[in-house]
């Protein structure tokens, strides 16, 4: 007999997934900065270094069909700053490129008009088919 499983403790599952890969992502990010930091300080590497890689890195993805196209010059380099931001810890300055981010995102957000689809609770449509019995209705979909 198949097990029954209700949509909140699929969605419960879920969120609870996401999150504890979130919080992976976010510690493996934690660690790259750090071994970055070291290797910067030590001067292993410098900003030419880090263009360079990135550069290299969108022409691996362009060969693999990952990207359409190759990112310009100014695209990779502010790519760079962005990264070297994090690398040389400055949080004055990621604070201020965040708030900019925030700033465009809202703004791109406000410009989108997309529709959106809410679920009901098997509780509520229950109530919807309880106040439609009058006319034969089976749920509503507004």
């Amino acid at each position: 007999m198949p097990m029954q499983i209700g949509l909140d403790e699929l969605l419960t599952m879920l969120v609870s997934r996401v999150e504890e890969m979130g919080l992976d992502a976010e510690n493996q990010k934690s660690r790259f900065n750090i071994m970055f930091r070291v290797l910067y300080r030590k001067g292993l590497f410098d900003e030419n270094d880090a263009l360079e890689a990135i550069r290299e890195e969108n022409k691996i993805l362009l060969e693999l069909g990952l990207i359409k196209a190759m990112p310009d010059d100014k695209t990779l380099k502010a790519a760079t700053d962005n990264l070297m931001l994090w690398i040389k810890g400055d949080a004055g300055e990621i604070r201020a490129s965040l708030d900019e981010y925030r700033k465009r995102l809202e703004e791109a957000q406000a410009q989108q008009n997309k529709p959106h689809i809410d679920v009901a609770p098997a509780g509520v449509l229950n109530e919807l088919d309880r106040l439609g019995a009058n006319n034969n209705s089976k749920k509503l979909i507004l």
